[in-house]
């Protein structure tokens, strides 16, 4: 296997990074996993509540998978890499007991989404290395967050949120990098920093109004809604109660008025 060629491609917002994919070094293998810090875990984990919840709530036919090994050589099991997240669609054959993902077995599909969030330790790797390895095997899009803004400069960085996109069968793009917000094509949908710049959330719009929920805070907009329903429910009710007690008074008031009317028609007489 081989690797690829970068090269800067002029753009009407400037300069973009571009590769034209040749294939995946054998020098790329797959890392062991390293201790987290406490906001690594966080930033990972809102992510991953979210993105699971909206392939359930879609009923999309995805995986998703945290730090899940990629093998690219049925020869050479160690060649591949672990993104920190990455989503598969279809699914994979027994996609929740998957212990890797090997592009060369059948219904094995290379991830249509990758999320790398860099960490301090290893800077160049999320923001060379990673999408050197999207590029070569074929991920259709690549999202690297940097909320430490610790990026080499050398590469391009810092960059709180970079997108790198499969413009062609031979060509991986980043199409934008900055704070954002910016949309992403798989998701159709934005990803806006929040927290002071330290959990990437998902968006329906550019202002970030209306966020993507995890499974919690879906739970409690449910609960909340039909609190709302039940509250509104009770008004209309007590309402309904009230505008019945008007008219059995009125009612009431109508009869003892012609009471006195007949008692005052029998004083005549």
């Amino acid at each position: 296997m081989q690797s690829h060629d970068a090269f800067p491609v002029s753009s009407k917002e400037g300069v973009i990074v571009q590769h034209r994919v040749v294939g995946f070094s054998d020098r790329w293998l797959i890392g062991e996993t390293v201790p987290e810090s406490a906001w690594h875990d966080h930033a990972l984990e809102m992510l991953k509540a979210i993105l699971a919840h909206w392939i359930g709530e879609r009923g999309r036919d995805a995986a998703l998978y945290r730090d899940l090994a990629v093998r690219v050589s049925r020869d050479q099991p160690r060649v591949g890499f672990n993104p920190d997240l990455m989503v598969v669609e279809p699914a994979p054959p027994g996609a929740g007991m998957l212990s890797s993902l090997k592009v060369w077995e059948p219904g094995h599909a290379v991830p249509s989404l990758a999320i790398e969030v860099v960490s301090p330790g290893h800077p160049y790797k999320d923001y060379v290395e990673i999408p050197d390895q999207c590029a070569a095997v074929g991920v259709g899009e690549l999202i690297v967050f940097d909320p430490l803004l610790v990026g080499p400069k050398a590469r391009g960085g810092p960059q709180r949120i970079q997108i790198w996109r499969r413009t062609s069968p031979t060509a991986f793009e980043r199409v934008v990098a900055g704070d954002g917000p910016y949309r992403s094509a798989y998701l159709d949908a934005y990803l806006v920093a929040v927290e002071d710049g330290m959990c990437l959330r998902v968006a329906d719009d550019e202002l970030g109004k209306y966020l993507w929920p995890t499974p919690a805070e879906a739970a409690q907009q449910a609960l909340a809604t039909e609190r709302a329903a039940a509250e509104g429910a009770r008004s209309v009710a007590e309402r309904e109660r009230a505008a019945a007690e008007r008219e059995r008074a009125a009612a009431d008031a109508a009869r003892a008025r012609i009471a006195e009317l007949e008692e005052e028609l029998r004083k005549r007489r």
